[in-house]
């Protein structure tokens, strides 16, 4: 998949998630949550601290905007 297809496609659900809202919208959300954790646990021993801390970051902004659409 081209990267930009794969970010278009990320944005997208990122925003449906958000618009749509309650438990479809979580669980769109807590998709988009769990494919970031399979990618930072399959690139950790290839990031510097400053680039873990920013992944680890976006993780956890995006499990609190997944709750906070319930």
């Amino acid at each position: 998949m081209a990267p930009i297809v794969a970010f278009l496609v990320v944005a997208a659900v990122f925003v449906i998630g958000v618009l749509v809202r309650g438990m479809t919208g979580a669980l769109l959300l807590g998709a988009l949550a769990a494919g970031v954790a399979v990618l930072l646990s399959a690139t950790w021993g290839v990031l510097s601290p400053s680039q873990r801390t920013g992944r680890v970051l976006v993780l956890g902004v995006l499990v609190a905007i997944a709750i906070s659409v319930l």
